[in-house]
């Protein structure tokens, strides 16, 4: 059967948006409320001694998947518990809260949002509502803040007002700008801030005890990476600083845990996807061409290559055409 193929923007949409924006908004088609559908159950994973995750699941956002697509995950130290990410919404935080809860006794300390996109953040205010601390870097809060009222929108055409419900934009408690130690669990976790690279206030999470590496949106398992809020180049120097982290395992933002081969293959698709932007761009290739001429055989059978793979092809085109539109005029203001 021929692939579907997605309903892209035209070039005029998409350029007054990068204008408006360094990044774009939510981009997933509404559908109409559905019946509601029974919730997707929660399973922990235990990773390493102390390490666990909460698979999230494939594909687009519906109501067979309750939006249930991001990972998830917790590390116990002696005092307690750091969660990172939230989930899709208040009941998918309520169920994590109850998955923590039957693993250990400990109390949870805070949870750690990793980056702006519905599927991690929607779940805080559940954990706010049992006293835990929300930390998040100051820009993917400006960012969260400035759009995921829209987002949240969506979310309820596509799953419906019930499955939504109790579900609001959080407000975080604990805003950092750098990279830091968080030891608040007596366990010591290495937060990093990773600039741009996959949108603004990028973070994940390092266990040093395990070389556990929670990866939040810098990294995704066989899944394409969306490319809509980040920065080519700083995803790439970030991707590639990671070789200093003495890392054993990582859990991506979306897909299975693996090693240190998520990180190599990400850096590909972000590489050919540019190289082969640049080229049609050189070519003269018309926008409307661009999605089916950017084919990527290596990551044809990634989950979510006939969706985001297409949109990221316009994307990055775009933004690759509007550079060699703007160079002139830098380069005469340089002069």
């Amino acid at each position: 059967m021929p692939r579907r193929r997605a309903t892209l923007p035209t070039r005029r949409q998409l350029l007054q948006a990068l204008a408006a924006l360094p990044w774009l908004p939510c981009l997933q088609p509404a559908r109409a409320q559905a019946d509601l559908k029974p919730t997707p159950p929660v399973q922990v994973l235990e990773v390493e001694a102390g390490v666990y995750m909460v698979q999230g699941l494939p594909g687009e956002v519906s109501p067979d998947n309750g939006g249930r697509l991001g990972n998830a995950g917790f590390i116990v130290g002696r005092q307690g518990v750091m969660a990172i990410d939230s989930g899709t919404s208040f009941q998918h935080g309520q169920a994590l809260l109850a998955a923590i809860a039957q693993v250990t006794p400990q109390p949870l300390r805070l949870v750690l949002l990793t980056q702006a996109r519905q599927e991690f953040i929607f779940g805080a205010t559940a954990y706010q509502a049992r006293g835990v601390a929300v930390h998040m870097h100051r820009r993917a809060a400006e960012l969260m803040a400035a759009r995921c009222e829209g987002c949240l929108k969506t979310l309820r055409a596509e799953l419906g007002d019930e499955a939504m419900r109790g579900t609001v934009v959080p407000r975080p408690d604990v805003l950092f700008d750098d990279t830091h130690v968080l030891d608040t669990i007596g366990r010591p976790v290495l937060v990093s801030h990773h600039g741009l690279a996959n949108g603004p206030g990028s973070a994940s999470a390092f266990d040093t005890r395990t070389g556990t590496l929670f990866a939040g949106g810098l990294l995704d398992h066989h899944r394409i990476p969306d490319v809509q809020d980040g920065d080519m180049a700083q995803w790439r120097q970030a991707i590639a600083a990671l070789r200093t982290l003495n890392i054993q395992t990582i859990v991506p933002g979306h897909g299975k845990l693996g090693g240190r081969e998520i990180a190599a293959s990400n850096d590909r698709y972000l590489a050919q996807l540019e190289a082969r932007c640049a080229a049609l761009l050189k070519a003269g290739t018309a926008l409307s061409a661009v999605p089916d001429a950017v084919e990527l055989p290596e990551f044809s059978r990634w989950d979510q290559y006939d969706v985001i793979h297409r949109r990221n092809a316009s994307v990055v085109f775009l933004r690759l055409e509007r550079q060699q539109l703007l160079a002139p005029t830098e380069q005469g203001a340089r002069s």
